[in-house]
Formats: structure tokens, sequence, C-alpha cells
């Protein structure tokens, strides 16, 4: 099993974090769970565009 530690050293070497994206998907996912039972697709997809 890999346990990350140069994933986690790296991370403090370069500086970057994904924690803006992550942040994006968890929106993506509140809004597709409050979505549920929309007729139409492009409702969902004008909502998170």
């Amino acid at each position: 099993m890999k346990n990350g530690q140069t994933e986690i050293l790296n991370r403090f070497a370069c500086g970057y974090s994904n924690g803006f994206l992550e942040g994006i998907n968890n929106k993506m996912k509140v809004m597709k769970r409050n979505a549920y039972g929309y007729k139409r697709l492009d409702r969902l997809r004008a909502k998170i565009l």
C-alpha cells in the first residue's frame, strides 16, 4: 500500500494545493443532489455553468 509521503512532501515543496478544485467538485455534487428529480438535464447544466 502506498502511503503518499512523497506527494505530501511535494505539496509543501512546491506550494500548490488542489483545494480550489475540490471546492468546485463539492459544489457540483451539492447541486446535483439538490437537482434530483429535475425532468430536464439542461437546467442542471445551466446551474453548474
